[in-house]
């Protein structure tokens, strides 16, 4: 690994998507988050990422992304494994945990130090919504100011001077991170402008959602990633954590979401949608599964398990729209059974 921080040049999509990774079979994820009940949703993007990997003779690996603090409950995570054995999803392995990656976490903290890479940070999430110079970068995120880089030699510095714990934040370059994705091409995202320094560690001591990404599934093997199109600027900066870690980029797919009647995406709290209540309600999981592959562009019987898919899957014949849940959607699987 080369010393010091990456330049202002853009930086090339690398191995994302490269032909020699597209030759070999996969290791995909699904990596679900116990903080609330899996949804339609959840389920199409689970059913694909699954269904990508295997038919391509490929592995897929389970993570639960538990690090969200208390909203992480057992419950949830015993609900979303039945939720998974339900609609007829397997996985390689047994289940890892986030929370049991606190060392590989550490470890790749203190590879981003070493680089120059990292700066502590006291700043509150209200002086960052509060400064002039942070303009909302979408979904309620502010934009970094860079109030606290070049201002604490380290983060004990940091905290001595102002009593406050500090979090770590990284020194993101100027200019765009190209991001090579399956089915949106290339994109570029200029992080600097948009998002500005990130953090890579909270000011709770938690280690942040971009960084434990990168980090879990380099620890897994996984190459191929398959998610929610509203994901994709995430990409561009897990991409320059992987480049300063030397971790190959993966084969990005982002979908377009699952989104109700007024084209807002899904969300936990929409309980009728989730697959616990699907379940309760009677509905045949073949029937949720011929139906999440039928808005997705792929040939399928009205009901049908997930190995059925393999044969002709074909993740291009996606919808590159969003595509609405009828407001009768639970009639209407319940119908297909």
């Amino acid at each position: 690994m080369s010393e010091g921080p990456p330049g202002g040049e853009p930086r090339s999509p690398s191995t994302g998507g490269a032909s020699d990774a597209a030759d070999r079979p996969p290791t995909g994820r699904l990596a679900p988050s116990p903080t609330g009940r899996l949804h339609l949703g959840h389920a199409r993007s689970f059913l694909l990422a699954w269904c990508s990997a295997r038919a391509r003779g490929g592995r897929v690996v389970l993570r639960v992304d538990d690090l969200d603090g208390p909203r992480c409950r057992e419950e949830f995570v015993a609900g979303l494994l039945e939720d998974l054995d339900w609609l007829g999803l397997d996985w390689d392995g047994p289940p890892a945990r986030q929370s049991e990656h606190g060392a590989a976490y550490a470890a790749a903290l203190e590879r981003l130090e070493a680089r120059g890479a990292l700066y502590a940070c006291v700043c509150t999430r209200a002086e960052i919504r509060s400064a002039r110079s942070a303009p909302q970068a979408g979904a309620g995120e502010a934009r970094y100011p860079g109030t606290c880089r070049d201002r604490h030699a380290d983060a004990a510095a940091a905290e001595a001077a102002t009593g406050r714990t500090a979090g770590l934040r990284l020194r993101v370059p100027a200019g765009p991170v190209v991001v090579r994705d399956a089915l949106a091409g290339e994109s570029a995202h200029d992080v600097a402008a948009e998002v500005g320094d990130f953090l890579v560690a909270r000011r709770d001591g938690a280690v942040a959602y971009q960084l434990a990404v990168v980090v879990d599934d380099d620890l897994q093997g996984v190459d191929e990633v398959i998610r929610g199109d509203d994901l994709l600027p995430s990409a561009a900066r897990q991409a320059l954590l992987m480049d300063l870690l030397d971790v190959p980029r993966p084969r990005w797919a982002h979908v377009p979401l699952l989104t109700d009647a007024a084209g807002t995406r899904l969300a936990k709290r929409t309980d009728a949608l989730a697959l616990a209540s699907l379940r309760a309600a009677g509905v045949d999981p073949r029937a949720v599964v011929g139906w999440l592959a039928e808005v997705s562009g792929q040939p399928a019987s009205p009901r049908a398990t997930p190995a059925e898919l393999l044969a002709s899957f074909d993740l291009q014949r996606l919808p590159r729209a969003p595509v609405p849940v009828p407001d009768d959607v639970v009639e209407r699987l319940r119908a297909r059974g």
